[in-house]
């Protein structure tokens, strides 16, 4: 992380277009931000776009924003993010989960950082930076014709891999430190941290990374059994049920071949939510990328979730 830090240094008073690289959880957002504060715009606006929960169709509206009577419903003029981001950076995350159509416009736009709203005519000109991020394999993508490769190497100027916590695990004791420096004052606790317990946060595997090794604190912090939980969570992962390896047994051959829809079909509700929890927990419940095994909507899964009432493990 200190090599990351070297490089935001080095780049955060230029304009670099940034790709941010890594898994779900690492801190792919902290780096963005942290690029933000360090540079000359950090007195302008940090605009974090989230290109996963969009709806499909309000993507382009969303990003450029869109003219009164632009289409139904538009009853007023609204302005895009790009245009909110004007003297500031703009954070497009989880940019791979873009269709192949609005990679198109989104490429002319960083070309020349020029757009017009939807159902306009008027050129608009801004001024920012762009930080991209992604816990996708995008080689992968562009092989299968999901991503665009010029978009790619637009986009790819500068990249930061952020690791995983597995592979730094030097930096649990500090984390879990903060973690709990923190909840302890937010809930007006005075718990501590047992050797054993750090001993135990070091040895596991953390799939999660850094957000699951911050619920597992708060959790260790308003709960009464909390350490309890952690050996629990720790004896799962030797038992295998964490997947030391980051991967799992290819839900998409074994549970949801067909898409959700025909599983459904196949074995009615009680198959369907079984199929949508193994793959939420194979990929540690990044929805987006559950949501592409699932082959449905982002919008569909979350409305799945909330209807079997689906809970992430910590949770549970």
């Amino acid at each position: 992380m200190r090599a990351i830090w070297t490089v935001i240094e080095n780049i955060a008073d230029t304009d670099a277009t940034v790709l941010i690289r890594g898994e779900s959880g690492v801190g792919k957002d902290l780096v963005a931000r942290a690029i933000h504060a360090a540079s000359s715009r950090r007195h302008g606006p940090f605009v974090k776009v989230n290109c996963a929960a969009i709806p499909l169709g309000l993507l382009e509206s969303e990003f450029f924003g869109h003219e009164k009577g632009a289409f139904t419903g538009a009853h007023r003029r609204k302005h895009g993010q790009f245009e909110y981001a004007n003297q500031g950076t703009i954070y497009l995350d989880e940019l791979a989960e873009l269709p192949l159509a609005l990679q198109a416009k989104l490429l002319h736009v960083l070309q020349d950082f020029q757009f017009s709203r939807v159902g306009g005519h008027q050129l608009l000109e801004v001024d920012t930076r762009v930080i991209a991020a992604t816990n996708r394999d995008l080689e992968d993508a562009m092989a299968r014709g999901e991503f665009r490769e010029d978009l790619y190497y637009r986009l790819n100027v500068v990249e930061i891999k952020v690791p995983p916590l597995r592979e730094r695990r030097e930096e649990i004791p500090a984390l879990a430190s903060r973690f709990l420096a923190r909840f302890n004052s937010q809930y007006r606790r005075q718990k501590q941290l047992m050797p054993e317990t750090l001993a135990l946060l070091t040895e596991y595997s953390w799939l999660g990374n850094v957000r699951e090794l911050e619920n597992v604190i708060r959790r260790l912090v308003v709960l009464g059994d909390g350490e309890q939980a952690i050996e629990a969570l720790v004896t799962r992962g030797r038992n295998g049920h964490n997947g030391h390896n980051g991967h799992c047994s290819a839900p998409q051959a074994t549970v949801v071949e067909g898409g959700l829809r025909e599983v459904g079909r196949r074995g009615a509700r009680e198959a369907e939510r079984k199929a949508l929890l193994e793959v939420l927990d194979c990929v540690s419940w990044n929805r987006a990328e559950a949501a592409r095994i699932l082959k449905v909507s982002y919008k569909t899964l979350l409305t799945k979730v909330s209807e079997y009432g689906l809970t992430p493990p910590l949770r549970r």
